[in-house]
């Protein structure tokens, strides 16, 4: 199946290219600037395609309140924020940053994008020409944010981390009204997300009902199952990314620089493996050929005695006569003495 191929920065993505990797800065700046521009210094250093971070505020996703609702239980990943709003105003990217983060990038060379969570920050963003707008699990349902966003034409990546197949159908349906460059990525919203709740199958059954490019925005621990997915299929990996013995919001989950360098190379070294459909023998292979087996007297045959089953065998090398001529010339009378070891040729059998 060849599904279409979308563009992002200088890179496309598609079936025909090799799989885009972003890494997910999210909160991971711990709150500074300068830590955010480290990232990105680091992530380009892995080998990433790009990096993206999260265009919101505490403000502008939730409201500052104590009540049951805007609680974190105690026993989820994040429950010593206590509340919805302090963890957002500790892992939030104050929109104030985003021009010197979209400057930064272009000077170093490599492809930003956002996640958009309100009108707010996509105003900013469009003005700044982002490239591409994620739009994340959570968001998946907000279809009046999902229209505005379609309308900038530019290319979209949605999560399915907290959507059954009815959300997804719908989110597709109202940015396909406006734009066809969308991208989906089979996620688990659970941090860190188990092996046994992943299904990774399903990102194969979305290329084939949404005809679309389909990727994997993964949570769990390590590099095994983003390696995993990019094999089977996938046309985007992210992965939140970190520096090396940070501690912050998502720090838990993340990769710093050097396990991030080693998941790259390991996909790009399965897509050199995975190579493409071919049944030539390979070039190295063609040194070995001489271990095919061939016709070859096993067995001293004076002139014009016959070829039996005892005196000539299919056997290694094979310079001698291919094997399925065995049943051609036995029982035929031969016109010189053979001795073993020579190959069996027609041009001394008596046919």
């Amino acid at each position: 199946m060849s599904l279409q191929s979308i563009k992002i920065g200088k890179k496309n993505i598609g079936d025909k290219h090799p799989c885009y990797i972003v890494a997910e800065l999210s909160g991971n700046h711990n709150g500074k600037l300068k830590n955010i521009f480290n990232l990105i210094n680091k992530a380009k250093k892995a080998g990433v395609d790009a990096v993206k971070i999260q265009a919101y505020e505490a403000d502008t996703i939730t409201i500052n309140s104590d009540k049951k609702d805007f609680k974190i239980k105690k026993n989820n990943s994040w429950g010593k924020y206590n509340t919805l709003y302090k963890l957002y105003k500790k892992a939030q990217t104050p929109l104030k940053w985003l021009p010197l983060i979209f400057k930064y990038c272009k000077k170093k060379n490599i492809t930003v994008f956002a996640s958009v969570f309100d009108l707010k920050s996509l105003k900013i963003l469009k003005s700044l020409n982002c490239p591409a707008y994620k739009i994340a699990s959570p968001e998946i349902t907000d279809i009046p944010l999902l229209e505005e966003v379609a309308k900038t034409k530019k290319p979209m990546i949605i999560s399915t981390g907290l959507s059954n197949f009815k959300d997804i159908s719908l989110a597709f349906k109202t940015i396909s009204k406006f734009n066809k460059k969308i991208i989906i990525l089979k996620c688990t919203s659970a941090y860190p997300s188990k092996i046994e709740e992943l299904n990774l199958k399903t990102i194969l059954d979305l290329k084939k009902k949404f005809k679309c490019l389909v990727g994997f925005s993964d949570h769990t621990i390590g590099i095994q199952i983003p390696i995993l997915a990019a094999a089977i299929g996938s046309n985007v990996i992210e992965k939140h990314f970190v520096t090396k013995k940070a501690k912050t919001v998502d720090s838990f989950f993340s990769l710093d620089e050097k396990k991030f360098r080693i998941m790259i190379n390991n996909i790009r070294n399965n897509e050199i493996a995975l190579g493409k459909v071919n049944y030539n023998i390979s070039k190295s292979s063609k040194e070995n050929l001489n271990g095919r087996r061939s016709l070859y007297i096993v067995k001293k045959i004076k002139k014009n005695e016959k070829i039996n089953n005892s005196n000539v065998k299919s056997i290694r090398p094979s310079f001698g006569l291919h094997p399925k001529h065995l049943k051609n010339i036995l029982g035929k009378k031969v016109k010189k003495t053979l001795e073993v070891g020579d190959r069996v040729n027609f041009s001394y059998i008596k046919l």
